[in-house]
């Protein structure tokens, strides 16, 4: 399997993932600083949580109206309101016009598109690929994420107090750029029934569709064992990003001084470049096991490795057990995500895509608790917690993988009949 052989839309969505995280990444990690400095902290942090809700809330309706109307049509809407949104950033901070608030509003509009056109976008690949292909498959759009964002944020260190303007002109290109490739280029995946439904009735619809979603338990312990999960890689710039800034010591490492903040800017760094590294040859190699030894062994390292970064201050510690979990993450993440593309069923993918895009929100929200109880607690207990948090997800995914790995080849013959 090579990437020639995936469908038209699944390159067109690498690629178009690709540039637009590339300048995302150039100008959104930023933003806070942005909204700081012109609102103020408490004032931001309110923004800032209205910017995620609006975008969680609307990802309820992206993934019934994908189910209803087609993937394509929603995701053109979304990407043709997202090019307006960055388009009036632009003018917004021009050097002949500035507003932080209409900027403000057309962040919260760009985090509505996501919500929309979300579901539809993983639904689509979902739609469009054979099981054979999906680990490979999310392996380079994992891939593609990570490098894309890590070189938009290097860039983006350096361009982003003085050239916000340019910046958000190459936003709007590639925005432009995406509407196209959408718009001409990609085939509609999924074509619904034409049913005549009033308003009324597409309501019920709606909570309908998610009551069917929220009735399937094993997508619900799914998603649960998911966020636990996921809530480990948020730990390193919350809880083990403080704890290192206010408990490590300076170390002599090579010819450098390194301090707790250093440090966290080291592993984040060595994170990213071995996923960008390892990435490329995880499929290759997960392919020599069996999916459920390889979710649950890379769960495994990537839980005792976080714990290991709750309590240890020693570099070389650090760094060995960074590589062990990031290992571990490589090799999670395409395996979780060929798992999840056997639970749904073609009528509500979408839907289901909804539910499980709210991992993300969740495992953030876990991931700010533990800073809040962090301060309460000694680090040898919070290290304990934070292993049993990613244990207890690892063991969920232990208990419910054999009726997985069942539903998953049901799904694969009813794709070969």
């Amino acid at each position: 399997m090579r990437f020639k052989d995936f469908h038209k839309n699944i390159k067109i969505r690498i690629i178009e993932t690709f540039l637009s995280r590339f300048v995302s990444g150039m100008i959104f990690p930023f933003m806070t600083i942005y909204l700081v400095s012109h609102f103020g902290a408490k004032a931001a942090g309110l923004l800032l949580l209205i910017n995620v809700f609006a975008g969680i809330s609307v990802s309820f309706l992206g993934g019934y109206f994908s189910d209803q109307f087609g993937r394509k049509k929603i995701m053109l809407s979304a990407e043709i309101l997202r090019f307006l949104a960055f388009f009036t950033m632009m003018l917004c901070n021009s050097p002949w016009f500035e507003s932080a608030l209409i900027t403000f509003l057309m962040m919260t509009v760009n985090s509505i598109c996501w919500g929309l056109a979300g579901p539809a976008n993983e639904a689509m690949l979902i739609d469009v690929s054979t099981p054979n292909q999906r680990k490979l498959m999310y392996s380079i759009t994992y891939w593609a994420n990570n490098f894309s964002i890590a070189i938009g944020g290097i860039a983006g260190a350096f361009l982003f107090k003085d050239h916000l303007f340019e910046l958000f002109i190459a936003l709007s290109f590639v925005a432009a750029i995406i509407v196209i490739l959408v718009g001409f280029f990609m085939d509609e995946s999924h074509v619904p029934a034409s049913l005549d439904i009033k308003p009324t009735q597409h309501i019920i619809q709606l909570f309908s569709s998610y009551k069917i979603v929220l009735r399937d338990r094993l997508f619900i312990w799914f998603v649960v064992a998911g966020v636990l999960i996921l809530s480990m890689e948020m730990q390193l710039t919350n809880y083990v990003g403080i704890r290192l800034a206010s408990e490590m010591h300076t170390q002599h490492f090579l010819s450098w001084e390194i301090d707790g903040i250093t440090m966290l800017g080291f592993l984040r760094s060595e994170n990213t470049i071995l996923v960008v590294f390892l990435a490329l040859f995880a499929t290759r190699l997960t392919d020599y096991f069996k999916d459920r030894t390889v979710l649950l062994a890379s769960c495994l390292l990537f839980s005792i490795g976080y714990g290991v970064l709750s309590y240890a201050n020693n570099i070389w510690v650090l760094f060995v057990f960074m590589v062990l979990l990031t290992i571990g993450e490589v090799f999670r993440v395409p395996v979780e995500q060929s798992y999840i593309t056997s639970i749904p069923p073609d009528h509500a993918r979408s839907a289901y895509m909804a539910i499980n895009g709210l991992k993300y929100n969740l495992s953030m929200l876990i991931a700010s608790l533990t800073v809040t109880v962090g301060s309460f607690l000694s680090s040898l207990t919070m290290a304990i917690l934070i292993t049993v948090v990613g244990l207890t997800g690892t063991f969920i995914y232990l208990l419910i993988t054999p009726t997985l790995d069942r539903r998953k080849h049901e799904r694969h013959m009813e794709q070969v009949s």
